[in-house]
């Protein structure tokens, strides 16, 4: 079965947002690929798991949102929170930046590792110290690039991801502001968008994926927090000081596995022979083994039709990761690497006990987690509200 996609990256990505934002404000050296029109202020609001097409076909939860002018753009891949964070951040594609999936092997430590929670896979040991951020992900983020060029920019985020690992490693520059709540992102966001002549202000929701995960994407509760979202944004349009562009955007979007086929890994022999490490999440694989070609044959055996299955040479050359990737992210990438269609996914019971309870899912190449949307009012009708 051929890849559901080739080249990701052909068009514009969650890794154009920033540089074209900070382009717009005069930055130089930077590509404005988005085409934003020139601006001195901008906050961008990253609502985490909200995706195009979510959000299109449930306009009634969200008609502020989906009132706004706004176009549909690539999430990158692996479709996930981490990845896409670093892809933000720094501007780059997974394959530069190094981080490729929720959790990868890391040859330097000889185990997986979660990059949202920089520990080793499954456990809670922090990795800080063996794994410094800023020696991981060396390369100067979008931040840090406006910050020298005068910008003042500042990252309104939950307070428990001050001095994160992931922080530090592609959101580092500027000043973080640690917030509890909506009413306190709101009202710290206004503060710091009109501090400066120029000024990039960063915040993130992430109630509409924990949500979707928890419930399945679609379902009441799910809906009941995009209506809530809907009106924060749009009582934050109100706050905003005049000539302030906002641009709502989301890491990626979600699918509902509770109706496709969940393969367990952990019970399942023909999955487990001769693998050595595997990571990745349930919608995109990445296996580590020494018998890759009778691994690609087994898992391509078991799961058929439900999941494309190739090897890491397979996915380089179909640039999923970007053009040139680094030999570090290169080597993050599973010997055999299954991405889901459709519904479908690879679940551990056993090892990951808590995610393969979990309906929503997403990581791979499916309009329903790859498609983000670039939202920003209407100027003209905020002026006649």
């Amino acid at each position: 079965m051929s890849l559901p996609l080739r080249d990701v990256y052909e068009q514009p990505t969650l890794a154009d947002l920033l540089p074209s934002v900070i382009a717009s404000a005069g930055a130089a050296g930077e590509h404005n690929r988005l085409e934003l029109t020139d601006c001195a202020r901008t906050v961008v609001l990253l609502v985490d798991g909200m995706g195009w097409n979510l959000l299109q076909r449930n306009s009634s939860a969200a008609p502020f949102l989906t009132g706004m002018t706004g176009q549909p753009i690539r999430a990158g891949f692996p479709t996930t929170t981490a990845v896409s964070l670093a892809s933000l951040g720094t501007g780059l594609p997974s394959g530069r930046h190094g981080v490729t999936g929720y959790q990868a092997y890391l040859r330097e430590l000889d185990s997986a590792f979660n990059w949202l929670r920089w520990t080793l896979a499954g456990t809670a040991v922090d990795q800080r110290t063996q794994l410094v951020p800023e020696l991981v992900q060396a390369h100067p983020t979008v931040f840090e690039r406006a910050v020298r060029d005068g910008i003042a920019v500042t990252t309104v985020v939950p307070r428990m991801f001050e001095g994160s690992g992931l922080t530090r490693a592609v959101l580092r520059g500027g000043t973080f502001v640690g917030v509890s709540a909506y009413g306190d992102l709101l009202a710290r966001i206004v503060a710091a968008v009109g501090s400066a002549e120029r000024t990039l202000v960063y915040g993130y929701l992430g109630e509409v994926d924990t949500l979707g995960h928890l419930y399945g994407p679609e379902s009441p509760a799910w809906l009941a927090q995009l209506t809530v979202v809907d009106r924060f944004v749009e009582q934050l349009v109100d706050a905003l000081p005049e000539g302030t562009r906002l641009v709502v955007t989301a890491d990626h979007g979600m699918v509902d596995t509770s109706r496709g086929r969940r393969i367990d890994y952990d019970h399942c022999a023909g999955l487990s022979e001769d693998v050595t490490f595997i990571a990745g999440e349930p919608r995109c694989r990445h296996v580590h083994t020494e018998r890759p070609d009778a691994v690609l044959e087994r898992w391509r055996n078991e799961l058929g039709d439900e999941m494309w299955v190739g090897t890491r040479d397979d996915v380089l050359a179909a640039g999923l990761f970007g053009p040139e990737p680094s030999p570090d992210a290169a080597s993050r990438i599973g010997d055999v690497v299954a991405i889901g269609h459709g519904e479908s996914s690879v679940i551990r019971t056993d090892g990951e006990l808590v995610m393969s309870r979990l309906p929503g899912q997403h990581g791979a190449l499916t309009e329903d987690e790859l498609l983000i949307p670039v939202l920003s009012p209407d100027p003209i009708r905020r002026r006649t509200a």
